[in-house]
């Protein structure tokens, strides 16, 4: 069976997600650890901010031993993870998986870096040799699909969360904003958005502002930025073409003679101003100022509303295109299944075949007639060939199993043989 356990952002708190991640020094040790376990065969693991999914391949064994493995692992009670452990089978792990590839699951829908998440999973688990042909199939197969999905569809075109919405709109103001400076001022959940955006755009700097410095020193450390404290806004203003801001602050940060000074000695060089806070981190008055282009979250909820309409379309589609793509392994797999039956039986009709032709050889050699030999041969061949299907048809008839009787038929009779006439 394939399994999928998952406990992400729709089933679980941000305390529950930090304590069942996986670090990248312990991924190692966890899929050594997992597969070491007698029903696992195969297992790769995927750990983000949002999100720790454990895929593999069960044999044998019931679910729940996984979801106690990842508590033992991780030192909790296994009831806790039981109230937002997320299970998927079989067509409905393909199916899951592959949503999650293509960003139909995640917080921002249709977002890009969680291909680049699960990519990095499989290769740690094809590193540690986790994967065996289920799993490193169907990564591949996914991967393929997520491809396709942002090839056809329009997923990925349009911004739908206010974070992107605003570094589009930022990169519209600048001819090329490659070359600006941006300070972020907040250390939560959107800024980290905007920060990585901004990042992936290449944008030239970065200054993270928060009220406590060391979680701005962590966000800057990820974007290659710079940390301050809130006390430093005014000489970062200087420098800062573009500035988005999105505290809890119960007080505007940002006055109108703040920002005039600050222009002044930017010699009046635009700044493009993006507040996201409520109650707003930026004074209304600030936007009455020449070359200041100041925008509010309501200014944005318009784009970001027709551009969710017009992804949810795209979403539509690659929802259609994933469950086509379940169906394709589905059937995929069913035909890799035979293929052991297919070998073990082409196998003992191989062993029969080669017991006639060492008997017929033999006969040869002892002087006896060739016709009659290729004669007994065919006759001993026939019959050897069909002695244990016919015995097993008879017991099967006996029984009273229709539906072998009916499966023999199907697989047994050539019914355009039978009609053919001879030469």
């Amino acid at each position: 069976m394939l399994l999928s356990l998952g406990i992400n952002h729709k089933s679980a708190t941000l305390e529950v997600r930090e304590q069942v991640a996986f670090s990248s020094s312990q991924m190692a040790l966890a899929l050594e650890d997992l597969t070491s376990l007698v029903e696992v065969q195969e297992a790769a693991i995927l750990s983000t901010c949002n999100r720790t999914e454990i895929y593999c391949r069960l044999e044998g064994g019931d679910e729940r031993l996984v979801l106690e493995w990842l508590g033992h692992f991780h030192r909790l009670p296994v009831e806790s993870l039981q109230r937002c452990a997320r299970w998927h089978r079989d067509g409905e792990a393909v199916r899951h998986l592959m949503r999650v590839a293509c960003g139909l699951d995640s917080m921002v829908l249709g977002e890009p870096q969680i291909l680049g998440q699960i990519k990095g999973a499989y290769q740690v688990a094809r590193t540690h040799n986790t994967l065996g042909s289920d799993l490193e199939r169907l990564f591949q197969h996914t991967f393929a699909v997520a491809k396709q999905v942002r090839t056809e569809t329009g997923i990925g075109e349009n911004p739908v969360s206010v974070a992107y919405a605003a570094v589009n709109l930022a990169g519209r103001i600048f001819d090329d904003i490659r070359q600006s400076r941006a300070l972020l001022i907040g250390a939560g959940e959107t800024i980290e958005l905007v920060a990585r955006h901004l990042r992936d755009a290449g944008i030239q700097g970065i200054i993270v502002a928060n009220r406590t410095r060391e979680r701005a020193q962590t966000l800057a450390d990820e974007v290659n930025g710079v940390a301050i404290g809130l006390d430093e806004l005014e000489n970062a203003l200087v420098c800062a073409d573009i500035v988005i801001s999105s505290t809890g602050s119960p007080t505007p940060l940002l006055g109108k003679g703040i920002v005039e000074s600050a222009l002044k000695t930017r010699k009046h060089r635009p700044i493009f101003m993006v507040d996201i806070a409520i109650p707003r981190d930026i004074e209304p008055q600030v936007g009455e100022l020449d070359d200041i282009f100041l925008y509010s979250i309501d200014d944005l909820n318009e784009v970001i509303s027709e551009n969710r309409r017009s992804r949810q379309a795209a979403a539509d589609q690659a929802e259609e295109m994933i469950l086509a793509n379940v169906s394709v392994w589905q059937h995929e797999r069913r035909v890799r299944s035979a293929g052991d039956l297919i070998r073990r039986h082409r196998h003992q009709a191989e062993r029969l075949r080669a017991e006639a032709e060492s008997e017929a050889l033999a006969a040869l050699s002892r002087g006896q007639d060739p016709e009659w030999v290729i004669q007994k041969l065919t006759q001993q061949l026939t019959n050897r060939l069909l002695h244990g299907t016919t015995s097993r048809i008879r017991a099967a008839s006996g029984a009273e199993r229709v539906d072998l009787i009916q499966a023999a038929e199907e697989l047994l009779i050539d019914d355009s043989a039978l009609h053919q006439e001879s030469p």
